[in-house]
Parts: structure tokens; sequence; C-alpha cells
């Protein structure tokens, strides 16, 4: 999420320097670091169809009026719920607790709100 949320801040930069510069700063044994990069890049090269999804998703919500944490959550969870296979419920869990870590009060409800409703009408386990 916090690589999500660099490289949507500073759309110009690099997202390999991002990674990198991530990595160095925040050390993580392989398997880590492999599943975080490739929530990363798929979350990325599929941003597009993950917001079209995330803009029909979120009534009455723009993607860019979203915080900036939560859309960058939301963004990853999307991709690890569509192309991992993570059970739904692990996802959900997992994006609601670092909301409340790195969100606002309400982000762990709106998480949940955007993500449940993502798991039942695309069907994902």
């Amino acid at each position: 999420m916090q690589i999500l949320f660099q490289a949507d801040f500073d759309r110009e930069a690099d997202l390999s320097e991002i990674k990198e510069r991530f990595w160095e700063d925040h050390p993580a044994d392989a398997e880590t670091r492999a599943f975080a990069d490739d929530l990363v890049e798929g979350a990325t090269a599929r941003r597009e169809e993950i917001d079209g999804l995330l803009r029909r998703i979120s009534e009455h919500w723009s993607v860019s009026r979203m915080s900036p944490v939560d859309r960058n959550l939301i963004r990853s969870a999307i991709y690890e719920l569509l192309y991992q296979e993570t059970p739904s419920k692990v996802v959900i869990n997992e994006a609601i607790e670092i909301a409340k870590r790195y969100g606002t009060e309400e982000s762990g409800a709106f998480v949940n709100g955007i993500l449940d409703r993502v798991a039942r009408e695309t069907h994902v386990g």
C-alpha cells in the first residue's frame, strides 16, 4: 500500500525506483517482498480496470475523492481478490486492519464496505 501510495502521489516517478527506495528503508524476506511486489505491479498494470470497478462499486464516491490511503489500499486488495488465491475473508480483514492503522477513523468501515461488495459482485471466495 505504501508503494502504491507513493506512486499515486508522484505519478512521474519510476515505479521500480519507488520500490527500490521502499525496500531499502523497509527490508523484508524474499517471500514477503515478492508477494508485495506482485501486488504493486499487478494493481498498477490493471489500474484502469480496478478503478473502473471501484467507480461502479463505490456509489456517490469518485476515486479521486477517496483518501489516498484508502484508494491505494483498496486498489491492492481488489487486485488480490481478483487475481490471487488468497481467500476473500483474509484479504478483506487484512485490508481493514491496515486501513485502521494508516487511514482515518472511518477508513476501516469504508474499506470493508467497498471490498465486501467487490467480493460479492465478482463472486470471489
